[in-house]
């Protein structure tokens, strides 16, 4: 998995889940919003996500494939 996908191919390709990603490159007028990443897991949990996030100093970045179909608590949920 090291592939460069768009955020789109991304949803596409692993709809519904929690991916880690990898090498993100955001929208040049939007720092939330995702252009392309690299995918590199796609067999963790949100938890798992959090913390490999929290541990790698931002180098994995969790997501939600579909972030309509879940409430996104981000940091929050890690401490809670």
């Amino acid at each position: 998995m090291s592939e460069r996908l768009t955020w789109e191919e991304i949803q596409e390709k692993y709809p519904d889940q929690w991916v880690g990603l990898a090498e993100v490159e955001y929208e040049p007028d939007n720092d939330a919003t995702i252009k392309s990443a690299i995918v590199k897991y796609t067999d963790k949990s949100k938890n798992e996500l959090t913390r490999m996030q929290i541990q790698t100093n931002g180098e994995v970045l969790g997501r939600y494939t579909t972030p309509d179909h879940v409430f996104q608590l981000g940091v929050v949920g890690y401490f809670g």
